[in-house]
Formats: structure tokens, sequence, C-alpha cells
């Protein structure tokens, strides 16, 4: 995952009344001192909603190394979406006109969604060939337009997981140089693997000895906790069957990603059943509407003290 950085701004002292060191009242899940009192404009804590496949985008801006999806603009033109692109940059277009953006980019604004725009708008009015200048992105300069202003909106988001970044030079008549940057790439990248019938499930085995399944879930945080508390307060498992443990989860982008560790032997498919079994049995606790229990209370206090926040 590329890195990200942003520019120093002071901090915004916090109103009467207001702990700094209180979570921000807008729900982003950190500190008020490191969100509306950081001195940055508000972020938006989800920037992919209301794309299609928002968990997917999720999951290829943080979790997923190598992975391509086919995009439409609102004018029909075509897109390949890519995890990564080389170098880290946000967008590039090939001698064949080929239009490729990064979601992992060098640099970030706490809009996420404007970044990726504003790359994407530069990308296509850039000729054939020549390299992208989307100008300033992750600053004050970065005032393009969003995703959701420039996507078809009704057009799926169908992410193939790449076992490489062969991608990166189909196509194009590379020398030495760019095959050595892309061998070296490619020893970074861990199995990764989508189940498909899970929504945005992905399996990934970063040593030999352990593997995790990290799935980004649709629901709002408030309505995914509380479920998960309901489950866990009444003695089920919060777990996908023998050998396999429920290690917490992380908040990405406004959405909740569930992480379990799972023994390494297994294929990725053996995962499926299991994991559509739980969620089964999480889609009824979501159902419930009643008040949490002081149990509920208690197994929801304990699931929040093992979640951290990426972004």
């Amino acid at each position: 995952m590329a890195s990200r950085k942003r520019s120093s701004a002071p901090a915004a002292a916090a109103p009467e009344g207001v702990n700094p060191k209180a979570p921000c009242s807008c729900g982003s899940g950190r500190r008020y001192k490191h969100c509306h009192g950081s001195g940055y404009a508000p972020s938006v804590t989800r920037p992919f909603e209301g794309l299609p496949g928002e968990p997917h985008w999720v999951a290829l801006r943080e979790l997923v190394p190598s992975a391509t999806a086919p995009l439409r603009t609102a004018d029909g033109r075509d897109v390949t979406l890519a995890s990564v692109l080389p170098g880290g940059s946000p967008a590039l277009v090939r001698a064949n006109g080929e239009i490729l953006l990064g979601v992992q980019q060098q640099t970030s604004s706490d809009d996420v969604s404007r970044d990726l725009g504003t790359a994407l708008a530069a990308a296509l009015e850039a000729p054939a060939g020549a390299p992208v200048d989307p100008g300033p992105i992750g600053g004050a300069g970065s005032a393009g337009p969003r995703l959701q202003e420039l996507l078809d909106l009704e057009a799926p988001l169908e992410v193939a997981v790449r076992a490489d970044f062969e991608f990166w030079l189909e196509g194009t008549d590379a020398g030495p140089a760019a095959r050595a940057g892309l061998e070296q790439a490619n020893q970074a990248v861990l199995p990764t693997e989508l189940l498909p019938e899970l929504g945005a499930a992905y399996w990934v085995r970063p040593t030999a000895e352990r593997a995790h399944l990290r799935w980004v879930r649709p629901e709002r945080e408030e309505a995914l906790l509380d479920a998960l508390a309901r489950l866990r307060a009444a003695g089920e498992p919060v777990l996908l069957g023998e050998g396999t443990r429920y290690a917490g989860a992380f908040r990405a982008h406004g959405l909740v990603v569930p992480v379990w560790d799972l023994p390494a032997d297994a294929p990725a498919a053996d995962w499926t059943a299991p994991a559509a079994e739980f969620q089964t049995r999480l889609e009824a606790a979501l159902a419930v509407t009643e008040p949490l229990t002081a149990d509920e209370r208690r197994a929801r206090a304990g699931l929040i003290s093992r979640q951290i926040t990426l972004r």
C-alpha cells in the first residue's frame, strides 16, 4: 500500500466544554484534536459513499495489494481502476489511450474521493502516452471533481484480484529498468483472494504460518457493532469455525472491517461456507431493533476496545 502524506496545519482550539482527547462528535472514530480540531477541513467520513461497490473501494484502497476493475465515466469513457500504479502514480494514460487510475496514492487530503477525481479528470484530458499532471493532490489546492461526479453510478464494480503487477506493462515495450522495477514490486505482493459470494471479503496469507479474512462490511458502524455485540452476548461464537479466531476490527473510510485469524493450510475457498453461515446469523442480529441489554453493552465495549481506525 502506498504511503500517503498530508501537509501540516495548525491545530484549532477546542470549543469550550469539548475535551480535545475525547472522540470527535462527527463519528470518525478519531479524537477531536486529530479530527475537527486538527486545523484541517472537516474530513469526509465515507468518501466512497454512493459509488457502486463502496466496500470494494475501501478494500482496494487499504487492503488489496494488486487488483483491477473496469470503470465507466458518466460520458461513456472506459477507465481501469488499479489498486496501485508504478511509483504510486495517481493516474497514467498508455500510448494506446487506455486510462488507468490508481486508488492508492502517495498523498491524500480529507476527501479521498476528490483526490481520485482530480487525478481522473486530469487523465481524461491528457494525450495518449503523455504523463498525467493532476496538479496538487492532498493539499489546499486540490479542488477537482469528486468520483461521484465523474463516474457512471449505474455501472457495477467488478474486482479482479491479481497475483502480481504484470498489468503495469501490458501492451507496452518495457525495457530492463521497467522489468526490474516490476519484479521488485511483485516480491511484495501477498497471496490474496476475493470470496465473491460474500461481497468485499478478502482472504490473505501474509506468512506460511497464518492467514486472515478481512471483510469490509457495508453496514453503518453503529448497527454492525450492535449486531456483533448481540451475537457475543448470546453466546454465539463470532468465529468462522474450528481453528479460527476473531482478531478484532478496524475502521477505514467510514466502514468497519472485521478480521479473523485462519489456519494457513486451508485454501481460501474453504472459508466461503463458514463465512456465509456467520453472515446469516449476523443478518438476523442486524434485524433486531430493541435497545441493547446490559450484557450486550458490555460485549459491545469489548468489541470497540479491539477496534482501530486506519482512516
